[in-house]
């Protein structure tokens, strides 16, 4: 895989961590440890799911390689149309929130989670096209944790309206990812 495409498919992927982080910063008291934090534990599951979502699609990727430009297409696509509506919505209808305390552990863990489920479907597709997992999974989290670091920051400073838009940009990379991959694909036959 190409690194500037691996470039894209990591910042696509860090746009939902921005985006919660940009969130921290306005909802919670700013520190540099709760930055930090932030950052490490988004870098972490960027990085850790994919390599699941890996393992798991390497199971029946030689059954459906026919189909391998297909499924990075359509999951692609998918992951990244739902960033776009779900942003559109919010910008929409912007919620409102209070400075409140300090995030814990627990709460950070959940939100990289939650950011981070798309990294496994993304990991399913660097199966079906059998890419080098460990360094894309360590470049997804080092450019996460790079765009992550500065979130809460942004959100002091920027408010709720760049949460959504770095999410539509990041379904748009997403997107046009996928279809590079499926033109790449039909037009090379590889």
């Amino acid at each position: 895989m190409e690194l500037l495409t691996l470039f894209f498919i990591a910042l696509g992927l860090s746009m939902d961590a921005l985006a919660v982080s940009v969130s921290n910063g306005m909802c919670h008291r700013e520190t540099r440890s709760l930055v930090l934090r932030t950052a490490l534990t988004f870098g972490g599951f960027q990085a850790a799911m994919p390599i699941a979502g890996y393992y798991a699609g390497r199971t029946f990727s030689a059954s459906i390689s026919f189909l391998d430009h297909w499924i990075a297409l359509i999951l692609l696509c998918v992951i990244g149309g739902k960033m776009i509506i779900t942003a559109a919505i919010e910008l929409k209808h912007p919620e409102k929130c209070r400075v409140r305390g300090e995030i814990t552990w627990k709460t950070l863990t959940l939100q990289g989670i939650a950011t981070s489920i798309d990294a496994f479907t993304v990991g399913i597709s660097f199966a079906v096209l059998r890419a080098n997992i460990l360094a894309a999974a360590t470049f997804i989290g080092v450019v996460t944790f790079a765009v992550c670091l500065p979130g809460a920051f942004l959100g002091r400073r920027f408010g709720s309206k760049t949460q959504q838009r770095a999410e539509i940009l990041g379904g748009v990379i997403l997107i046009v990812i996928g279809l590079k991959i499926f033109l790449e694909h039909m037009l090379t036959g590889t």
